[in-house]
């Protein structure tokens, strides 16, 4: 059982038989009230997302997990296709395994696999990528020290907010949890 102090992001909990990974987690104190810990759960067999406080889930029953080193190869319709990097097995991952993340994913990139007993449960990204823009309007200037944006189309699809001087080809870091644009790579 673990303790509220050692609640983390990536954790995997089984509440009431089901496993769950903690997506994010953040504390609300309202006058004299006791605080309430409300935590952002990711079902692992369905994927499906919801919040909970920490008083509904009870104790928390914290499942031992093993990270896996793999690299993406290439998307086969709806899954996404890793080959371990020890052992070089190739795994096929569904899209609740990849938990939103296929707009992140750069072939030949390494992640990180949260497995239990050697069955993967959830793809973690890295909080930052460099991705190559592929389509977005012509750089621009805009007046000193504005914060315009504009939209860009990286080579993985995804869609982003960008200044006005970024030009196509141009690569750039992208914070993967909230798409926000982070600087120009040189």
């Amino acid at each position: 059982m673990s303790q509220t102090t050692n609640l983390h992001r990536g954790m995997v909990l089984r509440h009431e038989g089901h496993l769950f990974t903690v997506l994010d987690f953040h504390q609300i104190q309202k006058g004299k009230q006791k605080p309430t810990v409300h935590v952002k759960l990711r079902s692992v067999s369905t994927g499906n997302v919801g919040e909970r406080t920490l008083d509904e889930l009870g104790k928390l029953d914290e499942v031992p997990t093993a990270v896996r080193k793999v690299q993406y190869l290439y998307a086969d319709r709806d899954q996404r296709i890793f080959m371990d990097t020890e052992s070089f097995d190739q795994i096929a991952l569904s899209p609740q395994h990849v938990g939103g993340a296929e707009p992140w994913l750069v072939e030949q990139e390494t992640y990180a696999l949260q497995t239990i007993d050697g069955e993967p449960i959830l793809l973690t990204l890295p909080p930052v990528v460099v991705l190559e823009v592929v389509d977005t309007a012509p750089p621009q200037h805009g007046g000193g020290g504005s914060t315009v944006y504009k939209e860009a189309r990286l080579t993985s699809g995804a869609l982003v907010m960008v200044p006005l001087f970024i030009k196509n080809g141009d690569r750039i870091r992208v914070k993967t949890d909230n798409r926000e644009y982070q600087g120009k790579e040189h």
